[in-house]
């Protein structure tokens, strides 16, 4: 759920759990892109888990004029690389984060530790010589968490209050969107196929952080903090605690903020705050952590995104 992007609400208004084998383990080709399935490596982060992610193209039609989007889950290695390819581009070279240095890592590729126990949910943009990643969400899943240690947010707060709804939670985390496509189709593509991923999957629960920028020091995101938390928290026995916490009390609360459209669209779905925000110096952020309890989603979201 990591809001590292600029993207929109839907169209305006938001713009371990072993269960069925998924497509890409039966051998279902995925996509295209000029590339045959054999000479690619497969991408099986949880071969022996039983998710099924969704049809091979979850949704392919167009969204309004050339190229067309598509939405896939990754299923060969070259589809991860090119989530992490636009993740770096959009993280490093437009945002300014420093990224730890994997030892594998090529240049110009975002990669850390838990991607290779994540599903990686990719939209293209196709113009039907070539398709190019412009969105991306990393999806933990509970069998994923356990071989990962733990979830991502793990390392930013204490999540031991939340530790009852792991084997029905997922996280999402690596959100990012191509400055070309801030529009809100991809996010749209994105969350169809989420809300999908989890109805298949007999999952509740998405957790993640949500990110707010502190590049005027940590006072607007402060100020949504304190906005936030009067509104939108979880109850008590759900809040977390920041390992690293923002120093609010020595930044400005008053100022009147906007949340960002994509946190405005995670709470428009029904999201909850856990807690007050972590620092992420590596990001340059403050990180909101967010639960949603896809159950509870309201009806006309259910509607939208369960037509996926």
């Amino acid at each position: 759920m990591v809001a590292r992007e600029n993207c929109c609400e839907v169209e305006k208004e938001f713009t371990d759990r072993e269960v069925r084998v998924p497509a890409r383990h039966i051998g279902v080709t995925c996509g295209s892109d000029h590339h045959s399935m054999e000479s690619q490596e497969r991408w099986t982060p949880g071969a022996g888990d039983g998710l099924v992610p969704g049809r091979p193209w979850d949704i392919g039609r167009p969204i309004g004029p050339e190229p067309r989007l598509e939405v896939t889950w990754a299923c060969t290695s070259q589809e991860v690389r090119e989530a992490q390819r636009l993740r770096y581009r959009v993280f490093a070279e437009e945002l300014g984060a420093r990224l730890a240095a994997s030892a594998d890592a090529a240049p110009g590729l975002d990669i850390d530790g838990f991607d290779p126990h994540c599903e990686h949910l990719i939209v293209w943009a196709n113009n039907g010589v070539r398709r190019r990643a412009v969105g991306t969400y990393r999806v933990l899943p509970p069998a994923g968490a356990r071989r990962a240690g733990g979830l991502y947010a793990d390392g930013e707060f204490d999540l031991s209050s939340v530790d009852a709804l792991r084997p029905d939670m997922l996280e999402l985390g690596r959100s990012c969107i191509d400055a070309d496509h801030r529009q809100g189709s991809v996010i749209l593509l994105l969350w169809g196929s989420l809300v999908s991923f989890m109805q298949r999957n007999r999952l509740r629960w998405m957790i993640g952080c949500a990110s707010v920028s502190m590049r005027d020091g940590g006072h607007a995101a402060a100020s949504l903090w304190r906005g936030l938390s009067e509104t939108h928290m979880a109850p008590d026995p759900c809040r977390v605690l920041p390992r690293c916490p923002l120093p609010v009390d020595d930044l400005r609360q008053d100022l009147k903020v906007e949340a960002p459209p994509l946190i405005k669209g995670y709470l428009r779905c029904g999201a909850k705050l856990l807690g007050p925000p972590a620092w992420d110096p590596d990001f340059g952020t403050a990180d909101l952590p967010l639960l949603l309890d896809i159950g509870a989603l309201p009806g006309r979201y259910q509607k939208h995104f369960g037509s996926a």
